[in-house]
C-alpha cells in the first residue's frame, strides 16, 4: 500500500520549518542521519522527566522501569531483524564501533600473520579502516572484491578471492554512495562455504527494508539508531550467540562483570558483558520507540515508497542537461537491487558548490566523498559527488524542488550551454 506521506510528515515537526532564506526545508540527507518523529523525542524526554535512573543497579521503582524499557528496546530490535534472542543484540555507540568491536575482539584472537580479510571496493570507511588497522597489527592483509562496473560487485572476482580462504569477509548490504543492494544472503553462503566468518554493514538497509539475520545467515551485523529515526549515540551489533560467548569484551568496568576479586574477574552473561559502564539508557529507549514507529508504518511499505521516489528522481535527473548519476540505472531497477540513494555530479560544477546552491533553495543534500574515498576517488574517478537520499517522509514535491535547485546551479555557474 502507498504511504500516507502527508500524515507521516506531521510526526516530524522539523519538516514544517523554514530555512534561513525563508524556503521550506527539503531534507534529502537521510543516508547521513534521519529525522526523528515526535514519539521518539517524547519517549526520550519522558524518560528524563519521569523515570531517569540507572539500569540494573537500583531496587527502586524508577530504576526498575528504566531497566524494563531498556531491555524491551533490545527485544524490539531483535524482533525487527529476526534475531533468536536479545542476548545477540549488543548496544554500541554506532555502526563504526560495532564493526570495531568485532575487529578488536573476535578478529584480534582469530586473525594471524598471513591471513586475509576480504572486503569490497564499495565499503564505507567504517568497514575498511578497522580491517586495515587489524592487518597492520597482526601482519595480515586486506583484499578487495572488485566491481563489475561502477555499480555492482564482480561475483567472478569474489569467487576467485574466496579460493584463498579468507578468515573473515565483510561487506555492505547497501552502498551509501551507489545505493546498490548486495545479495548478502548469497554472498554470506559463498563465504561460509569456504569457512570464513561474515560481517555485514547494514547501516543503510535496516532502516529501509526487511532484514532477516536468520535468512541471511551472517555471523555479525552492524547498524545505527540515528539512521532509523532513533537517537544518535547508540548502535547495534548483532552476533551469533555461540561466537559472542567465545569472544572477550574490549571494555572493562562496571556492569560487564559477574564477579571481581583482587586476583581476577569473570564476565557477565550476554549481552551485558560487552556493555561496560552506564548504558545509553535514553538512547536505547528512543531506539525502541523508533522501531515501534517503523513497525507501525511497515518496512515493506517504506521500501516500496523509496523505490517509487528513486525511480521518479532518476527519471527527472536523466532529463536534466549535464547531470551524471552513479549506480544502477533507472531502467534496470527492481525491488532487490537499488535503495533510495542517488549520487550525482553536474558537469562543470564542484559538488560543494552544488550543495551550497541547493541550500539556498532550502534543499539539504550531502556532498563530498561520503566516507568512501576509495570508491569515489579511485572507482568513480571524481574528487567528490553530491548525494540525495530518501526515507519514508520524502515527497515527490521534494524531488521537484531538488530539480529546480539543479537548474539554479546551471544558471548561477553559467553552465547552460555546456
Amino acid at each position: 500500500m502507498a504511504l500516507d506521506v502527508e500524515s507521516i510528515i506531521k510526526d516530524f515537526l522539523i519538516l514544517s520549518t523554514t530555512t534561513r532564506g525563508g524556503k521550506r526545508l527539503v531534507y534529502l540527507d537521510s543516508a547521513a542521519t534521519s529525522q526523528k518523529p515526535e514519539s521518539v523525542i517524547n519517549a526520550v524526554s519522558d524518560y528524563y522527566r519521569t523515570y531517569n535512573a540507572n539500569i540494573h543497579r537500583g531496587l527502586y521503582d524508577i530504576s526498575a522501569k528504566a531497566t524494563d524499557a531498556y531491555i524491551r528496546s533490545k527485544e524490539l530490535v531483535a524482533k525487527l531483524i529476526n534475531a533468536p534472542s536479545y542476548n545477540e543484540v549488543i548496544y554500541t555507540r554506532n555502526t563504526t564501533e560495532s564493526i570495531n568491536l568485532v575487529g578488536l575482539s573476535w578478529a584480534e584472537r582469530n586473525i594471524s600473520k598471513g591471513d586475509t580479510v576480504l572486503i569490497t571496493q564499495m565499503e564505507h570507511h567504517s568497514n575498511i579502516v578497522p580491517w586495515q588497522m587489524l592487518a597492520k597489527r597482526k601482519g595480515a592483509k586486506v583484499e578487495y572484491i572488485k566491481l563489475a562496473d561502477q555499480a555492482t560487485l564482480n561475483l567472478e572476482d569474489y569467487k576467485k578471492r574466496l579460493e584463498k580462504h579468507p578468515k573473515l569477509v565483510a561487506f555492505t548490504h547497501v552502498s551509501n554512495v551507489l545505493g546498490t543492494i548486495n545479495d548478502v544472503r548469497k554472498l554470506t553462503k559463498m563465504a561460509h562455504d569456504t569457512g570464513a566468518v561474515v560481517v555485514v554493514d547494514a547501516a543503510q538497509s535496516v532502516p529501509h527494508m526487511q532484514v532477516d539475520v536468520k535468512s541471511i545467515g551472517c555471523d555479525f551485523m552492524a547498524f545505527s539508531s540515528h539512521k532509523m529515526l532513533g537517537p544518535a549515540g547508540i548502535g547495534v551489533l548483532y552476533g551469533k550467540e555461540e561466537l559472542l560467548e567465545q569472544m572477550e569484551p574490549i571494555y572493562g568496568g562496571g556492569d560487564m562483570i559477574r564477579s571481581v576479586k583482587f586476583d581476577g574477574c569473570t564476565w557477565n552473561e550476554l549481552p551485558w558483558k560487552f556493555e561496560a559502564g552506564t548504558s545509553n539508557v535514553e538512547g536505547g529507549i528512543g531506539l525502541g520507540t523508533a522501531v515501534e514507529y517503523i513497525n507501525r508504518i511497515g518496512v515493506k511499505n517504506i521500501r516500496k515508497h523509496e523505490i517509487d521516489m528513486t525511480r521518479y528522481a532518476l527519471k527527472l535527473l536523466e532529463e536534466e542537461q549535464g547531470v551524471i548519476t552513479y549506480g544502477i540505472r533507472r531502467k534496470d531497477i527492481d525491488e532487490n537491487n537499488r535503495a533510495g540513494v542517488i549520487s550525482f555530479n553536474i558537469k562543470g560544477a564542484h559538488s560543494h558548490d552544488v550543495a551550497e546552491i541547493f541550500n539556498s533553495e532550502g534543499v539539504a543534500i550531502r556532498a563530498g566523498h561520503h566516507c568512501a574515498m576509495p570508491l569515489v576517488n579511485e572507482i568513480i574517478g571524481e574528487p567528490s559527488v553530491a548525494r540525495m537520499s530518501f526515507y519514508l517522509y520524502t515527497r515527490k514535491e521534494d524531488i521537484d524542488t531538488a530539480i529546480v535547485a539543479i537548474q539554479k546551479v546551471r544558471k548561477v555557474l553559467r553552465l547552460e550551454n555546456k
